[in-house]
């Protein structure tokens, strides 16, 4: 918002305030173009309501007037004259104290609104003004908390953000330049055992920036999806086959189920590879030597449900609810928190949802619906 405009910032057009967080809804639905309506309106009935006491104020103004001449005998004091200037006196006060009481009731709403909006546009969103006066001034009132509510938490959710990040970064930096300069002093020999933890770290970097950068592409809406018909029993055991070998490694037994006539997905296939490579590599950090992992896919309804399961420790009760948020993992994991963050916003954009949840008695499972091809052949 500028200094010189209006305290509200309201652009022209059907564009909403500067301040105003995009797609929201003030209550009852009502979008920035439905407030300057309401503002338009209550502006107009401000205004009938202010030349309408205008005209009864000149008249007992006239009123006076005529009595005082009347008293000086400059005009006829007739008694019909008179009743007529005292009835036009008595008016003009009550106009008065109507006047006044509107002013009352309008001001200190309007005034309060004014003030907040200016201190939310300086940045302080813990604002609050409070909800009184006629109804779409309550309902502006209630709009407006309801915008610097958002904006509060929008704030402190990007605080905790970047502090994750920096955290995120200082361990891999940490062992780049611990190696570099033990590499550089003497202490360690330049060696493939030694330059090997600084390749790692660096591979950590380069992951935690993909993702990031992944994460913001589908925060501003600017993921784009290379859509094509995908077969997912094609997407299921090729996910499969490029973990085998990890799986091996870590002795962990991985298998797949895909039911007969499962139709296609319409999405991008290097996406969903990343969103099911994400899925397994998760299982196989929580699953112990000697688990396994079994990922199976179905038709329900008109979408297609791919879960992956394993039998590791399962989800802590108390990350169940936000295990889909950014930078949230258990205190034994050791990656970065962004997997299934990556997870939720790539499947939301191609119009799908996720969900966890506990076995019945060993481990966890995460599911992933799509909705599924119309009128496409089920893949054999």
């Amino acid at each position: 918002m500028s200094g010189g405009g209006p305290p509200w910032g309201w652009g022209k057009g059907n564009g909403r305030p500067p301040w105003w967080p995009e797609g929201d809804l003030g209550p009852g639905g009502a979008t920035p173009a439905d407030w300057r309506r309401r503002g338009r309106r209550m502006v107009r009935r401000i205004g009938c309501i202010a030349g309408v006491a205008l005209l009864v104020v000149l008249s007992a103004m006239v009123g006076v007037v005529w009595l005082l001449l009347g008293a000086f005998g400059v005009v006829s004091a007739a008694p019909f004259t008179t009743a007529v200037a005292i009835s036009a006196l008595v008016l003009g006060a009550i106009a008065v104290a109507i006047a006044l009481r509107v002013w009352r009731r309008l001001a200190a709403p309007v005034g309060a609104l004014i003030e907040g909006a200016h201190r939310i546009e300086a940045g302080d969103y813990s604002t609050r003004v409070p909800v009184r006066g006629p109804a779409d001034l309550r309902s502006l009132s209630r709009t407006l908390n309801s915008m610097s509510s958002r904006l509060e938490a929008e704030e402190t959710r990007r605080r905790s953000v970047l502090a994750d990040v920096a955290h995120e970064l200082r361990t891999p930096l940490a062992i780049i330049r611990g190696q570099a300069e033990g590499i550089a002093d003497g202490l360690y020999p330049a060696d493939p055992e030694h330059i090997m933890p600084i390749i790692s770290a660096t591979e950590s970097l380069e992951m935690l920036v993909n993702d990031l950068g992944t994460l913001t592409l589908a925060e501003s809406g600017a993921l784009r999806l290379q859509r094509e018909p995908i077969d997912v029993a094609v997407l299921v055991n090729a996910t499969i086959e490029s973990f085998r070998p990890e799986a091996s490694a870590a002795g962990v037994r991985l298998s797949a189920t895909v039911a007969e006539q499962v139709p296609e997905i319409d999405g991008d296939p290097a996406r969903m590879r990343g969103v099911l490579g994400n899925l397994v590599t998760n299982a196989l950090a929580h699953t112990p030597r000697g688990g396994t992992i079994h990922v199976e896919a179905a038709a329900v309804d008109a979408s297609v449900r791919i879960t992956v399961r394993d039998d590791g420790e399962g989800i802590p009760p108390e990350l169940l609810p936000r295990v889909f948020d950014r930078f949230v993992k258990g205190s034994a994991s050791t990656g970065s928190g962004l997997g299934l963050a990556i997870v939720r916003d790539v499947v939301e954009a191609h119009g799908g949802s996720v969900s966890a949840a506990n076995n019945a008695g060993r481990g966890a499972a995460v599911s992933v619906t799509l909705p599924a091809v119309q009128g496409r052949p089920a893949a054999r």
